[in-house]
């Protein structure tokens, strides 16, 4: 009994050491690749609607993230990437329509309405700004996020920055466990595996 009991404590020990570990590198991803203060563009990463259409706790969040910056000076337009990932409604216009309400001018706030994960979120914001003479960007998502956006944006030939969206107030420490858990989860696959952004994009 006591060799079951001194293995099953070894085996925890090492299993707590992985987590803290795969957590660690979690957090290690690079937050800029520049040192500029202002960018052509916020790009704000969607994240799903309501079933009603209006904006859900962490795309609430996000959005009010970005309005703040796009208010602050930090670019002068806004672009909502997102399509009808998860269910009927496209992420992007559900955004706009909600920073419009902030007091964002329509014509600030443009719309990516194709990407269906954060890898097309990316790719279809970046050939956007290729399409504008436009070349760097904030990127804005929640805290828990930014790690896996900023191992994709590694990837992009432009200049870049994360932002940090405000955690729900509504949300509890299991919510936001859960998701942290996730997120490290995904940047452990894209550390082990990568990817090549072509075999995720519509053609």
């Amino acid at each position: 009994m006591r060799i079951v009991r001194w293995v099953l404590g070894i085996v925890l020990v090492g299993g707590l050491a992985v987590v803290a570990g795969e957590f660690a590198l979690w957090r290690m991803e690079p937050r800029s690749n520049t040192t500029r203060k202002t960018f052509d563009v916020i790009l704000v990463l969607g994240t799903p609607s309501k079933m009603d259409g209006t904006p859900s706790p962490e795309q609430r969040e996000r959005v009010l993230e970005g309005v703040r910056e796009w208010k602050k000076g930090v670019a002068p337009r806004l672009v909502m990437s997102g399509g009808a990932a998860h269910n009927g409604w496209v992420e992007g216009e559900s955004m706009k329509t909600f920073a419009v309400q902030q007091g964002v001018p329509a014509d600030d706030v443009l719309v990516e309405g194709q990407a269906k994960d954060t890898i097309q979120n990316v790719w279809y914001t970046v050939e956007m700004m290729k399409a504008n003479g436009w070349h760097s960007a904030e990127v804005v998502s929640n805290w828990y996020h930014l790690p896996r956006a900023e191992r994709i944006l590694a990837h992009f030939p432009i200049e870049w920055r994360t932002d940090a969206a405000e955690w729900p107030p509504e949300y509890t420490f299991s919510d936001k466990w859960t998701r942290d858990w996730r997120e490290v989860q995904s940047c452990l696959f894209l550390r082990m595996h990568g990817f090549k952004p072509s075999k995720f994009i519509s053609k």
